[in-house]
């Protein structure tokens, strides 16, 4: 037997470095918006495309980033997707037009998805089966670690308006940060290949992003072009172009090649139940957060700092029940996601309560519980939906299923934040009084209820299993996941 790479543990925080920049760089715009619209002139559809762009690209590449570490090494993979996110980002930092800004975030969202897919990857191959728990259990808060301060650091950056670069400053950061996990991993980052050496599918790839990008695009721009004829074509012509990637995904499987998506993974009602309740909790999380940040920016006139600061007590609160999660899902199962769910739905309610007695004198402090309630329903459930999906495939299959659920995770970030734009800003009108904000904020939380409601009642469909194939998967759970 191969001894474990004795490095292992000093690079665990270098690649984790990979996993919080890209959801730290997802959430940063959110405290950022307001600036971007005053500096550099964005309007709400250009902003809408500068935050779902960046989720939108990466989500389209982050399957075909999993293919190339494992065609190419996943050393090499995660130093070249760490380079070009660097550039990306200086990019972002130095831009001078909406056009140029969202280009760029385009550019940062695709090096992204070369990099974080390695992240697994090499966690999987380097750690001994028992060490993985714990290395995974960082993982998982490093994802909500970067998701949080986005907010938070974003907006202490925006306040100390550093050198006087303002909002350039949320993304020139990333320019140190890169070059010293990229000095540490050229160090640290072990030479090693994918057992498996599959073949690109290009055109699964292309048809799968093709599909992706006729739907979100007319959703960010449709209301304020005022849904012009082709917004709907754009959306109608996704469905048929979604089909027709399905089929050559399904044609090359027949003839023996290797389709970006393994189609035998849905045939399972735990995996597609898993991946769905994913997908509303992350739809959710994404509109909530920019919901909330446009509610305390623009409707309550806070600073970037104030704001950001109010996501404080959430995002601890996230990240110690994610860490205290590992157990309970180990010696509860699913219940633990079921129970993250009601939590949250709790936590929505008493935002909504709150807002119906406070009205328009509803202020940070106030909404503060509700908001940390809603960080440890996020916090219980998120690291047990990962094993979930994982828990209902074989372990060849594994590689694949990660890839399909990041994808889908990152989509329907987009989404949110796409119908989140529709949605927020429609309620303001023209000229909006702090009545408006409230009202527009209410119907966020309204959408989060109705997602987290229907992730409740999925959660049945991952305990719905007898006990003997608990305990065959279980087995599984600890060689794909712990």
């Amino acid at each position: 037997m191969t001894p474990p790479d004795p490095q292992r543990w000093r690079m665990l925080p270098v690649i984790l470095s990979a996993t919080f920049m890209a959801l730290f760089d997802f959430f940063v715009v959110n405290v950022a918006a307001p600036s971007l619209q005053s500096d550099l002139h964005a309007g709400e559809a250009a902003l809408e495309l500068i935050v779902g762009g960046y989720a939108f690209s990466y989500a389209s590449g982050l399957v075909s980033g999993g293919r190339l570490g494992d065609l190419f090494g996943y050393r090499r993979m995660f130093l070249i997707g760490m380079t070009g996110f660097t550039i990306a980002s200086a990019l972002c930092g130095l831009a001078q037009s909406p056009g140029q800004l969202i280009a760029a975030r385009l550019l940062q969202g695709f090096t992204a998805a070369a990099m974080v897919p390695q992240v697994l990857a090499l966690i999987t191959s380097v750690f001994p089966a028992a060490e993985r728990p714990r290395a995974v259990a960082w993982f998982g808060v490093a994802i909500g670690a970067g998701s949080v301060a986005g907010q938070v650091l974003g907006g202490l950056l925006l306040d100390a308006d550093l050198f006087g670069l303002g909002w350039r400053a949320i993304f020139l950061v990333n320019v140190p940060v890169g070059a010293v996990a990229l000095a540490a991993a050229v160090r640290l980052l072990p030479r090693h290949r994918g057992i498996n050496r599959p073949r690109l599918d290009p055109l699964g790839a292309a048809g799968l992003a093709a599909a992706v990008a006729l739907a979100l695009v007319p959703l960010a721009l449709g209301r304020t072009s005022g849904w012009p004829l082709w917004t709907w074509l754009s959306m109608a012509s996704s469905v048929p172009v979604l089909a027709l990637a399905l089929w050559w995904e399904r044609w090359l499987t027949r003839r023996g090649g290797e389709p970006l998506l393994d189609l035998t993974l849905f045939r399972s009602r735990f995996f597609v139940a898993g991946l769905v309740i994913n997908m509303a909790f992350m739809g959710f999380f994404a509109s909530f957060m920019l919901g909330f940040t446009l509610f305390l920016q623009a409707g309550l006139h806070l600073k970037p700092l104030e704001s950001g600061l109010t996501f404080g007590p959430l995002g601890i609160v996230f990240a110690v029940t994610s860490v205290a999660a590992q157990r309970l899902t180990a010696r509860y199962g699913a219940k633990v996601i079921t129970a993250g769910c009601v939590v949250a739905l709790a936590g929505l309610t008493t935002l909504l309560a709150q807002l119906e007695i406070s009205g328009t004198s509803a202020g940070a402090w106030e909404l503060l519980p509700g908001m940390m309630v809603v960080g440890l329903g996020n916090g219980l459930s998120f690291p047990a939906l990962i094993g979930a999906v994982l828990a209902g495939v074989q372990p060849r299959q594994a590689g694949g299923a990660a890839g399909i659920l990041t994808t889908a995770q990152q989509f329907s970030s987009a989404l949110g934040v796409a119908v989140l734009g529709v949605i927020f800003f429609s309620a303001l009108g023209d000229r909006p009084a702090r009545t408006d904000f409230v009202a527009a904020l209410e119907l966020v939380l309204l959408l989060g209820l109705g997602l987290i409601l229907a992730a409740t009642g999925l959660t049945v469909l991952l305990r719905a299993r007898t006990a003997t194939e608990a305990s065959s998967k279980s087995v599984e759970v600890v060689e794909l996941v712990s």
